[in-house]
């Protein structure tokens, strides 16, 4: 006769309950080991009795399970920061990737490393250059005439400031040649009407030889035998020389 189903349930017998723990507990313990064994799991397990009395067993020891088990389920910090790690390790290889892709670019731009080239490749590098060439000539062209404006625009203010620079000195130079002018007449005018310091009175200067022009009444002394007539012309003539 087989052994009929046990209701799950607490054992109220305390002896009975004492009997069945020992022996389902070694049936765990055997099994635990076993899955170790047969599947090479990592397996731990630890029971507490009703009496507080703890047994464990641990495939690979039961403090290293724990952290294991702490690091995977207990820090998710961890795994973001893993995550984040792998994120930034594919991000540089895609960077270093791309600066030797860049680095051999440029050695084909310079003329270096052209074996490896095909026809097409070679033609497409050839485009470029070109390309390269059209545009820095005309970025020179275009630089050249801001600079031919810059200096054009520089020589009409010079040339503004130069024109009232002369309108200004032509100005002053005017100015001074009127007071230079004014300066020797008056100069001129006080030498004419400036009066002897030894003279102490205009009216009493000495008139000097005065020029007798006309008849002067001519008289005639007593005893003289010139003519009359001779007596005048001689007289008018001597008052013409004096």
């Amino acid at each position: 006769m087989g052994r009929g189903r046990v209701e799950l349930k607490r054992i109220e017998n305390k002896i009975n309950r004492q009997v069945t723990f020992s022996k389902r507990r070694n049936g765990l313990l055997k099994k635990a080991y076993e899955l170790s064994v047969l599947c090479d799991a990592e397996v731990a397990l630890i029971i507490f009795s009703s009496r507080g009395k703890v047994y464990e067993f641990g495939s690979a020891g039961i403090t290293k399970t724990l952290e294991r088990y702490q690091r995977c389920c207990f820090t998710p910090q961890d795994n973001s920061i893993e995550r984040e790690t792998q994120s930034w390790y594919q991000e540089v290889t895609k960077l270093k990737a791309k600066y030797e892709s860049l680095q051999r670019t440029q050695r084909h731009l310079l003329g270096e490393d052209l074996g490896p080239l095909s026809v097409k490749e070679l033609q497409n590098l050839e485009k470029q250059l070109e390309g390269a060439l059209a545009l820095a000539r005309q970025r020179k062209t275009q630089i050249m005439f801001e600079q031919m404006e810059d200096l054009r625009k520089k020589e009409c203010h010079l040339g503004e400031l130069n024109k009232q620079l002369k309108y200004k000195l032509e100005a002053e130079g005017q100015s001074l040649a009127i007071q230079d002018l004014w300066n020797s007449d008056a100069a001129d005018g006080n030498s004419n009407f400036a009066i002897h310091p030894s003279q102490s009175n205009p009216l009493d200067c000495d008139p000097g030889p005065v020029l007798q022009i006309g008849y002067h009444h001519f008289v005639q002394a007593e005893g003289s035998s010139v003519p009359r007539s001779m007596a005048i012309e001689t007289n008018f003539m001597q008052g013409w020389i004096l």
